[in-house]
């Protein structure tokens, strides 16, 4: 197939996945200063900082490194040993959802979709355990258009700002005591409107989990990862995003049968 190359452009093709035409973005072209502005990296970087949730074990990373001398060339290598649920990861389906894909299993088509971002940093600052309301949906399609089906569902809620600060970020003296935890979240009546009646990829947040903090039951993981979709959390930068324009990409580490995965997400601007 032949696709014009425009300095700076987006194009646009139709590739058949599975029965279905899908609309491929091409980017051609592009310049450093535009990468620069149209591209966000939704990712924290691994390291000492790195969030995980409570008992699961911290990021860690050992170093070989050697040569660089006259007589000995330089070569560099490491390991790293991680939770498939540190930092900024995705949920595989089969995390709360016995019988679903893992992190290897999920669509390819699914990882890459039109970005729907809800603001709703205005209610968290009145109450830090908000869930987003079906009303948050209806205003945002009113503003916008309908949620687009395979979009992939943002909630913005400036956690991000208490990434380095566990106990603000987990809002709790005793972070790792799972029952003492408050952060904002989705709510279980959105995740079954849009699994149900918007036919999403995935949703994602910037807080350490997809439930608000208080959350035991973990229902809105229970219902995504149900529909066989996934949640992406600890996303960062989403305030650079707009509501509405933007695509996403979200690709994770591939393991086999793994609950979970670290994932690069990167946005495309409009």
């Amino acid at each position: 197939m032949m696709v014009p190359k425009q300095q700076g452009k987006q194009w646009m093709m139709r590739v058949p996945v599975a029965g279905r035409v899908v609309l491929v973005m091409v980017l051609s072209c592009w310049s450093a200063a535009d990468a620069a502005q149209r591209f966000v990296d939704l990712t924290y970087t691994f390291d000492e900082t790195t969030q995980v949730w409570p008992a699961n074990p911290p990021f860690h990373r050992d170093s070989t490194e050697q040569g660089g001398t006259p007589t000995e060339k330089w070569y560099a290598t490491g390991q790293v040993a991680l939770s498939e649920h540190a930092g900024t990861h995705m949920d595989a389906p089969v995390h709360f959802a016995q019988g679903q894909a893992g992190i290897d299993g999920i669509p390819v088509d699914r990882l890459i979709g039109p970005a729907v971002v809800i603001d709703v940093r205005v209610a968290v600052k009145e109450d830090r355990d908000y869930r987003v309301s079906l009303s948050d949906i209806h205003r945002w399609e009113s503003a916008h258009r309908t949620i687009p089906a395979g979009a992939i569902v943002m909630l913005l809620t400036g956690w991000g700002a208490y990434w380095t600060d566990r106990e603000r970020y987990f809002g709790s003296a005793t972070p790792d005591v799972p029952t003492t935890l408050h952060f904002p979240g989705f709510s279980q009546e959105v995740a079954e409107f849009l699994v149900a009646e918007r036919h999403i990829s995935g949703i994602g947040i910037d807080t350490a989990s997809i439930d608000y903090g208080p959350s035991q039951d973990f229902v809105v993981h229970r219902i995504v990862n149900g529909a066989g979709l996934y949640g992406l959390e600890n996303v960062a930068r989403l305030d650079e995003v707009p509501a509405s324009g933007a695509t996403v990409m979200a690709l994770p580490m591939k393991i086999a049968g793994g609950t979970g995965a670290p994932v690069r997400i990167i946005a495309i601007l409009p």
